[in-house]
């Protein structure tokens, strides 16, 4: 993927499919050093998903026989000289925590790109969910927790138009307030 928002998009996607109802996505900078983590309270996996699941022709899906996005972070992450990791437990503590680390002064590193827009797709696609996003840099942090919003909102659902708009709005001026503390 050109981008690392397309495969947080896509990742992500894998919570809401696994029946999840809080996801957390959060990106720490620290110097050269870019850690993604997804955690989620979805069905997990068995040991045997889990060391499965980096195959790109292992998948849990019915309409097709591969599945990339895993396979697809955890080759993105290795070529910069970081690393991926995947713990899942199902039955009663059921859930799935995904990291992958990344050194962004590599040359393989592939560019963030619209996170904004990746984020509000996910709260859009399926605002049920609690999504609880941070990006913490070392010039400042940009955070969102749907469950604020909807405190807030009410009955507003958070796919209202407005809403969306709102939701990109928010996290636009909170990176441009972030890149602005670069100087």
């Amino acid at each position: 993927m050109k981008e690392l928002s397309l495969n947080i998009l896509d990742i992500a996607m894998n919570s809401v499919k696994a029946g999840a109802t809080k996801v957390e996505i959060r990106l720490t900078e620290t110097g050269n050093r870019l850690e993604l983590t997804f955690t989620d309270n979805g069905c997990g996996m068995t040991e045997e998903q889990v060391n499965s699941v980096t195959d790109p022709f292992f998948t849990t899906r019915t309409t097709r026989k591969v599945g990339m996005g895993i396979p697809f972070l955890k080759l993105a992450a290795e070529q910069t000289g970081g690393s991926f990791a995947i713990q899942s437990e199902t039955g009663e503590r059921h859930g799935t925590v995904t990291t992958a680390t990344f050194y962004t002064d590599h040359i393989d590193f592939t560019p963030l790109g619209d996170i904004v827009s990746s984020v509000s797709t996910l709260i859009r696609g399926s605002p049920d969910i609690r999504w609880v996003f941070a990006h913490e840099t070392p010039n400042g942090a940009v955070a969102l927790d749907t469950d604020e919003l909807k405190a807030v909102l009410g009955d507003v659902p958070l796919d209202n138009y407005e809403v969306v708009k709102w939701i990109e709005e928010y996290l636009r001026e909170s990176y441009a307030e972030v890149n602005q503390n670069e100087t």
